[in-house]
């Protein structure tokens, strides 16, 4: 399967990851070649990709708007095992922190977790088989690329979730429940996982039943939940922020 990233930090970080199959890149005519466009173009000599030179309007055949005149044909994402996540993990010397997606539909939502989880050191992140939203083109560009670095599964939750017990994880996850306990009471510095529901129901009964605690977030306004993406982002700096933000850089907001 074939398929097209298109818009340039996306672009630039599946060259950067250099995970996939590189078919040839597709630019505007006419476009400044500066910036991230001109480090895109040193990669793609530099790999050897072909680079053709095209009218804006053969864009508008990917149904997108954000193309920021670019776009790269490459294979279709790919997906490894628990055994490779469960091995990143140990190779970085780290506990292990795992990322379980429980039928996320929001493709959006999707790549906004992934920035998430790549940005605090997520080893893996394990989605189900059905009724989720999977890595597409659409979800590396909300990711801005981040979803290329990222260790990204699909299997059964119930049986992963069990082998992850298995292997020393306590599993938690984000619900609203009169059972869940505030975030800031749980203990979250070994290793573990975080399970983060769909966007309207939350964790499916399975998946719920087979976490170890029930975690949620402290709200005092008048809205009674935040969006999944947002929700979760804010639970996995927690624990980021819980194992002393190993391994943090600083980064100029401003640049």
């Amino acid at each position: 399967m074939r398929e097209w990233i298109y818009g340039r930090n996306p672009v630039l970080e599946t060259l950067r990851a250099g995970r996939r199959t590189f078919f040839q890149l597709q630019v505007a005519q006419g476009v400044e070649e500066k910036g991230a466009l001109n480090n895109i173009l040193k990669l793609c000599r530099t790999k050897n990709i072909v680079i053709q030179k095209t009218k804006r309007n053969w864009f508008e055949s990917l149904g997108v708007s954000d193309h920021q005149g670019v776009a790269l044909e490459t294979s279709g994402y790919p997906y490894v095992s628990l055994d490779e996540i469960l091995i990143f993990g140990r190779q970085k010397n780290e506990p292990h922190f795992i990322l379980i997606l429980d039928t996320l539909q929001d493709p959006q939502n999707l790549g906004s977790l992934l920035r998430t989880a790549e940005s605090v050191g997520i080893h893996g992140v394990c989605l189900p088989f059905r009724r989720t939203a999977t890595v597409t083109p659409a979800v590396v560009n909300r990711s801005s690329g981040a979803s290329e670095h990222l260790l990204i599964m699909q299997a059964n939750l119930a049986q992963t979730i069990a082998r992850l017990k298995e292997n020393g994880l306590w599993v938690i996850g984000l619900d609203r429940s009169a059972e869940a306990v505030m975030v800031n009471l749980a203990r979250l510095d070994g290793p573990l996982a975080v399970v983060i529901g769909s966007e309207g129901s939350g964790m499916r009964r399975l998946v719920r039943t087979s976490c170890d605690l029930l975690v949620q977030l402290p709200m005092r306004g008048h809205v009674s939940s935040l969006n999944a993406s947002v929700a979760g982002s804010v639970v996995l700096y927690r624990i980021w922020e819980t194992r002393g933000f190993s391994t943090a850089k600083t980064i100029d907001a401003h640049s």
